[in-house]
């Protein structure tokens, strides 16, 4: 999905941190977020080997901005999921978070560790205000359209959220088997869509 870097000499001062962002998201899709480091950064962008600290101050810096593009392409692969169906947009966006994060393990990896944190990077904070107020809008869009009852978007999109990450996290660590990863992400978002409280019964305390 990525472009290979350009080769050395190829691009100018301004270009560079696209390239080594380019070149780490190589390293990270093949082996992880723990080998990103900034001398095979460097060496895959074909620049020396102090180059990178001229565009990030430290390793953490350059990972937060790998954070950032995968955020981006994340974004493009949920909306091709939504613009997909012609369901409930909700079920959609589940779905396509779990593929991808089954798809790209890597990257949901330094996504989780960079996102779902107590302490989110603040250059990320306009990349997840839009992606949070684009899936915000899938919900509203399906409520006003009858297809998911009225309630706070934002709750039903905690609710989804943590369901879909809880599921993509339990298959990932192997409790739950991958090859059929798809069939109960499914399962579970039908469950969650339909509710499971007994209308005759009592939910509350």
């Amino acid at each position: 999905m990525t472009e290979r870097p350009a080769r050395r000499g190829s691009y100018h001062h301004g270009a560079l941190p696209e390239a080594l962002v380019t070149a780490a998201f190589e390293v990270l899709d093949e082996a992880g977020p723990g080998a990103v480091g900034m001398r095979e950064v460097a060496r895959r962008a074909g620049v020396s080997a102090g180059a990178p600290f001229r565009h990030f101050a430290d390793r953490q810096a350059l990972l937060t901005a790998l954070a950032d593009r995968v955020l981006a392409d994340f974004e493009q692969w949920q909306r091709a999921e939504v613009e997909g169906s012609t369901g409930v947009a909700l079920r959609a966006v589940g779905l396509g978070f779990v593929r991808y994060a089954l798809l790209h393990p890597h990257r949901f990896e330094l996504v989780r560790s960079r996102v779902f944190t107590a302490d989110r990077q603040p250059e990320l904070a306009e990349r997840l205000s839009g992606i949070d107020a684009a899936f915000t809008g899938f919900i509203v869009a399906d409520q006003e359209a009858g297809r998911l009852r009225p309630g706070d978007p934002a709750l039903v999109g905690l609710a989804g959220q943590a369901l879909v990450y809880g599921l993509a996290q339990m298959i990932i660590d192997g409790y739950l088997p991958p090859e059929r990863a798809e069939e109960l992400a499914g399962q579970v978002l039908d469950t969650f869509g339909q509710g499971i409280a007994n209308p005759g019964g009592s939910v509350g305390n």
